[in-house]
């Protein structure tokens, strides 16, 4: 099937403007389409702040010194542990 042809764009602007009311669909081939993996991409973070008892921290620290890594990353790490863990369980 012949795809339309995307029109040439001067800015941004332009070409935000035409995808906003143009399917993709009708000007792009997806047959040729290879699915690609970027493994050194950092996901998006966000920061927040939490209020925890000193004692976790400390207890935090204490382990993170025992597998040498900063205490934050493991803090990191136990919750996307246990995210995981309650979304497979929960099946959510």
């Amino acid at each position: 099937m012949m795809k339309k042809k995307i029109a040439e764009f001067e800015n941004e602007d332009q070409e935000r403007d035409f995808w906003s009311d143009h399917d993709a669909a009708d000007h792009i081939d997806w047959s040729d389409a290879k699915r690609l993996s970027f493994p050194n991409l950092k996901p998006s973070t966000k920061t927040i702040s939490v209020r925890l008892p000193e004692s976790m921290i400390e207890d935090l620290k204490i382990l993170a010194n025992k597998k040498d890594v900063p205490y934050q990353s493991l803090l990191k790490i136990f919750l996307a542990e246990r995210i995981k863990e309650e979304m497979t369980s929960h099946h959510c």
